[in-house]
């Protein structure tokens, strides 16, 4: 029997994949837990449909990445941190401050979209950290830690 999924299910396909599973699995597991359709000529045609315009969006949601990209570009972040005398940091500076420091120069980035290239800063000092604005599109931002 032919089925559309309509989740990612372990061992089996990723969603909205057409395959063909033995018809008592469709029947008896699949379609009643909401994973699977059966793959009739108009669940297909819809498929394709939805399929179609997920591709124009997608494209669409790539564009504004690639012009945020270029606008973040050269972009240099001063983070203030209370420090030692020594220049170590009480604390750590994270993904949280980062975003917080692009948000004040009008970058709206999600904390989770970013990742710094040490685990964690602890120094005073200069570092990069990759923001990922989408998929296929990320940049190294460069910041400063500085002592307040």
């Amino acid at each position: 029997m032919e089925i559309i999924l309509t989740q990612n299910v372990a061992n089996l396909g990723a969603k909205d994949t057409i395959i063909k599973v033995k018809d008592g699995y469709a029947r008896n597991y699949l379609i009643p837990q909401g994973l699977a359709v059966m793959a009739t000529s108009s669940a297909k045609k819809v498929l394709a449909e939805n399929a179609r315009q997920r591709a124009h969006k997608e494209a669409r949601i790539k564009e504004e990445a690639l012009a945020l990209a270029q606008k973040m570009e050269g972009t240099m972040l001063r983070i203030g941190a209370k420090t030692s005398s020594t220049g170590k940091i009480f604390g750590s500076i994270n993904a949280i401050q980062i975003a917080e420091a692009l948000q004040e120069q009008g970058f709206e980035v999600d904390r989770r979209n970013i990742v710094l290239d040490n685990n964690q800063v602890k120094e005073v000092g200069q570092y990069k950290a990759k923001v990922f604005l989408h998929k296929d599109v990320s940049l190294d931002i460069d910041f400063e830690v500085f002592s307040e």
